[in-house]
């Protein structure tokens, strides 16, 4: 007996674990979220070095140490959040994380405003997938009653109905048989049928 079969090592890694679409999505927008959660920290500290700077006049922060990461979302606010994002369906992930991006480069949100940006494009998303759900739900309906409309019009189109040939009485035409034509208006030429 060899010793690569006691230690597996002709078996193929396992890299990939098997996921859910919504668990890839949930951990994608959660990592975007941490990502610029660290962004506007960092963003902070720079524009508070830079205001001591401008009112000390002399630059100290070669000194100062700051620890890796000293804002966290609380935890019901993660779980609320990982929450919506499993509301979001894959194919809205990659243009809900672009928008996110624009609106944090846009308002340069403080640390504490950065989740709630985030929440916003999350509920955004999610009114967009509602809409677009109604509208194949609507179309949907629309083709469900046009098919079934035109079977009604293909059996009545079976019948040819001829308007000038016509054998059919109506009530109009007894009516019409039974007055005597208006006379037109004087720029309107008369026309009579000659019986």
């Amino acid at each position: 007996m060899s010793l690569a079969s006691w230690f597996r090592w002709n078996e193929p890694p396992n890299r990939f674990s098997q996921r859910t679409p919504t668990e890839m999505v949930v951990e994608t927008l959660m990592m975007e979220l941490s990502w610029q959660t660290k962004q506007a920290e960092k963003q902070q500290r720079e524009r508070e070095n830079e205001y001591r700077k401008i009112k000390t006049g002399v630059d100290y922060g070669w000194l100062v140490s700051y620890p890796k990461q000293s804002y966290d979302i609380s935890p019901g606010e993660r779980l609320q959040l990982e929450d919506m994002c499993t509301k979001i369906h894959p194919s809205y992930c990659g243009p809900a994380i672009l928008r996110f991006r624009q609106l944090v480069t846009e308002y340069e949100p403080e640390v504490q405003e950065v989740s709630r940006l985030f929440r916003s494009v999350l509920q955004e998303a999610a009114e967009k997938i509602k809409e677009e759900e109604e509208a194949k739900k609507l179309a949907r309906q629309w083709n469900t009653k046009n098919k079934s409309s035109l079977s009604l019009t293909t059996f009545k189109s079976r019948s040819r109905i001829s308007p000038f040939i016509s054998d059919i009485k109506t009530i109009s035409e007894d009516v019409e048989r039974g007055t005597q034509p208006t006379r037109r208006i004087w720029s309107m030429p008369e026309f009579r049928n000659a019986k």
